[in-house]
């Protein structure tokens, strides 16, 4: 089956039966004697800040009949204030610490779709709850589109700088590499509509579960 290359194509990354996985790591939709279900398996969204994981999530989860949950959410709900505050008082350490407590309960809760901070994947626990608990979705989008998506929102505390895009640039050098060593499909997102995104995901699902032996 020919796959489309999207737009930035990480050298680390290659292309699968279900879209785009790391070199090296067997995919576990196309891999032999895989028993993948659409409404077994939870699905976990991860990505940089402005790559439309909670706007996807939420109709992803909608279209499917699936419970939603967004890790920074339920961290805001839980402490009652922002994450920009959590920050300020705790720094990035004791945020870390909240959501990895919140990413390994909530990956334990069967067939949910789970939307991610952007830094939860530097976190090696977070990593392998993810990669051993549900499928992994890795949306890809550029630092131009970061940008645009970030530029009127209050809420990134690791962008209160001068120069957000050096801030940006920075964080994807060094979450790119994590972001594809767990993903089991990449989709990119850049120009697109969330219904797009949405129909792309739900068509490799379907395929998935069409090509399983």
């Amino acid at each position: 089956m020919d796959i489309e290359k999207p737009a930035f194509w990480p050298a680390f990354c290659r292309p699968c039966t279900c879209g785009f996985v790391p070199r090296g790591v067997r995919c576990r939709f196309s891999a032999a004697g895989s028993t993948w279900g659409m409404n077994s398996r939870s699905i976990f969204l991860i990505g940089p800040m402005g790559a439309g994981k909670s706007a996807v999530g939420r109709r992803l989860a909608r279209e499917l009949g699936r419970e939603f949950g967004d890790s920074d959410e339920v961290i805001e709900q839980r402490t009652g204030v922002d994450i920009p505050f959590i920050f300020e008082k705790e720094g990035e350490a004791g945020f870390r610490r909240r959501e990895r407590k919140v990413i390994d309960e909530m990956t334990a809760q069967p067939g949910i779709v789970l939307a991610t901070g952007g830094g939860a994947v530097m976190d090696p626990e977070n990593r392998s709850r993810l990669a051993s608990r549900g499928l992994v979705i890795y949306l890809q989008t550029s630092v131009r589109q970061q940008l645009r998506r970030t530029r009127r929102g209050r809420r990134r505390p690791l962008l209160d700088s001068p120069d957000p895009g050096k801030v940006l640039e920075k964080l994807m050098r060094l979450r790119e590499p994590l972001y594809c060593e767990i993903a089991d499909l990449i989709v990119e997102t850049d120009g697109r509509t969330v219904a797009s995104v949405v129909r792309e995901i739900r068509q490799h699902l379907q395929r998935s579960v069409t090509d399983s032996p």
